[in-house]
């Protein structure tokens, strides 16, 4: 599961990406508002964590923004304030969940979970299906229904496979891919994504699945069913 957190004060935020990188999950950390509802845009968080109090935007604009714009994220609200008032403006601005500072990382750890739970791009059932295909995360196994065989995948191809299966239908770009798999700071190019890619197609190849990974020009790539 890949989250943004938006917090401008420094220990708190390097506090958090350490627990939450010791809790297996992916972050990306983000000083200012205006950032992350940039960074919510691309569509591959899967939970957002954002402070109230930061420049340039703070989160209860982050929020309002991104319900706007359609984006669907659940979000926690992270705040000093605790006056009730402030819990119905985060609330009302699109926020999911509100958590007061200070907090024990056990409460944190469970309203992630719950709102994880909840989130219509992480299910807690780890198998996803398009086509003749099957993908169990839980053991990052590739099985396709038609030929009966089945196959391990790697990391990356494990990241690739549940991101276009849980979005089978929408053409995911190089931008999106390379942040879902790699993160938001990071120094992957494009021909890295092309490179896994081409992993994942042998794969898919190699299973005999008629679910195919499609180039498509200028846009990304897609989930195709090869017509029969």
């Amino acid at each position: 599961m890949r989250i943004l957190l938006a917090e401008d004060e420094k220990r708190m935020a390097a506090a958090l990406v350490a627990l939450l990188k010791q809790e297996k999950y992916d972050v990306d950390h983000f000083e200012d508002g205006a950032s992350a509802l940039s960074a919510l845009e691309s569509g591959v968080y899967d939970l957002a964590v954002l402070d109230v109090m930061m420049p340039e935007m703070n989160g209860f604009d982050v929020a309002r923004h991104a319900r706007n714009k359609g984006i669907k994220t659940p979000i926690l609200m992270l705040t000093a304030k605790s006056q009730l008032d402030d819990m119905v403006i985060g609330l009302d601005s699109g926020a999911d969940d509100y958590l007061t500072k200070p907090f024990q990382t056990k409460e944190l750890l469970a309203r992630l979970r719950a709102l994880g739970r909840r989130s219509a791009s992480f299910q807690e059932v780890n198998l996803l299906r398009y086509g003749d295909l099957s993908l169990d995360a839980s053991i990052a196994t590739l099985t396709c229904e038609s030929s009966g065989q089945s196959i391990r995948l790697g990391e990356k191809e494990l990241r690739i496979l549940e991101y276009m299966l849980s979005n089978h239908g929408q053409i995911m770009s190089r931008e999106q891919l390379a942040v879902k798999i790699w993160g938001f700071d990071n120094e992957a190019e494009y021909n890295n994504v092309e490179v896994y890619m081409s992993f994942t197609r042998k794969k898919l190849a190699f299973v005999g699945s008629r679910v195919e990974i499609k180039a498509v020009r200028g846009l990304g790539y897609e989930l195709r069913e090869k017509d029969v």
